[in-house]
């Protein structure tokens, strides 16, 4: 009997790549393939989650993104050691599927896949490609979108399929939603992996800001840097707010049900999160990101009612401590948020990949 097919995923950098490829991991592996991931060492810092059957290999890559000229001058030198050996491994091993996830650590295994002509597809979480999926968006077989409609070039047709939610936010999907009231009411703030400083300088003191009736009651759990972890534990403790705040919940799935409102990032991922479970949700855009992505990953959930978008020029603690306490005080509101933002839940989405990449195996087989 031969061995299962093998599925080699690229990913890396962020949560908001690791998550969706861990997803896919685990209903592959369910369906009887071997699984390995293809990362970098800064990507390896988010594999614990993946299950352990999951073969994890640290190819060596690098970003131009980061560090000074030397660091820059010794990028493709990296890229092209990670190449060579991700090629290595491909040939000793030959995958039945590569899919790329984005970020620049799954460049040396999707490079490799296209040398040796190995079925491979990308699946892009944002609104608008990201760097490494445009350059490899004409170089693969499918182009997989999490957020519709995706923008990329007219000459290019992505499918829908949704970004793929692990396990333990699965579980959670669609829960039934409590309304704030006179007991303890849960507010979780995240900004993406590792946080976001200004979540961390605005949310504090909008917070503290509200009405004693509501403040009294208030549980915050708060993701916040390592560098603003001091002053925001402080901060929370001076002014009575009950709060746990750390630079990462390894059970955010866990907090994000039992919020009564969420705070983030409009991280793709992230929003995926919130929508599967059913969250009402303030949205922050990463204004720095050059083809503001995080607007459109927000987009759906905010036109359907589910979340609403701040911009960062906007997001000052006198505004959103004026919305937080009109939220707080008009449950029916965020009842009526809970229910749209469950509706946008794209709850197959990983079942939706996983058919694309056993079709695509299964095609070429079959040429």
């Amino acid at each position: 009997m031969g061995l299962a097919p093998l599925l080699v995923l690229a990913a890396g950098g962020t949560g908001g790549h690791m998550f969706p490829a861990q997803a896919l991991a685990e209903e592959m592996l369910a369906r009887g393939w071997r699984v390995k991931l293809s990362t970098d060492l800064r990507g390896a810092r988010y594999t614990g989650g993946f299950p352990e059957a999951v073969d994890i290999e640290v190819n060596t890559s690098a970003t131009f993104a980061r560090g000074g000229l030397l660091a820059k001058a010794l990028v493709p030198l990296q890229i092209g050691i990670g190449f060579l050996s991700a090629w290595w491994k491909m040939r000793r091993d030959r995958p039945a599927v590569v899919v790329g996830f984005g970020g620049y650590p799954s460049i040396p295994a999707l490079a490799a896949a296209w040398v040796l002509e190995l079925p491979r597809m990308i699946h892009e979480q944002n609104g608008v490609l990201g760097r490494v999926n445009q350059l490899f968006a004409k170089h693969v077989d499918r182009i997989a979108c999490g957020t519709w409609p995706t923008k990329m070039p007219d000459e290019l047709s992505g499918i829908h399929t949704g970004n793929p939610v692990r396990a333990a936010v699965m579980k959670k999907a669609k829960s039934g939603y409590i309304a704030p009231g006179d007991y303890p009411i849960s507010v979780l703030v995240f900004g993406g992996s590792q946080g976001a400083r200004i979540l961390s300088d605005i949310v504090p003191p909008a917070l503290a800001d509200m009405p004693l009736e509501i403040t009294k009651h208030l549980r915050i759990s708060h993701q916040a840097r390592d560098e603003d972890l001091p002053r925001v534990q402080q901060f929370y403790a001076d002014n009575g707010i009950k709060a746990e705040v750390a630079p990462f919940f390894d059970d955010l799935p866990q907090r994000m049900n039992e919020a009564q409102l969420v705070i983030s990032r409009a991280g793709a991922s992230s929003v995926a999160d919130i929508s599967v479970i059913g969250r009402p949700s303030i949205l922050v855009p990463l204004a720095a990101a050059i083809r503001d992505e995080q607007s459109e990953n927000a987009r759906a959930l905010v036109d359907a009612g589910g979340a609403i978008m701040i911009t960062e020029p906007d997001f000052e603690v006198d505004a959103l401590c004026a919305q937080l306490t009109q939220l707080m005080q008009q449950t029916d509101t965020l009842q009526t948020m809970a229910a749209a933002a469950a509706s946008c839940g794209i709850v197959d989405a990983t079942e939706r990949l996983s058919d694309l990449v056993t079709t695509l195996a299964e095609r070429k087989t079959e040429r």
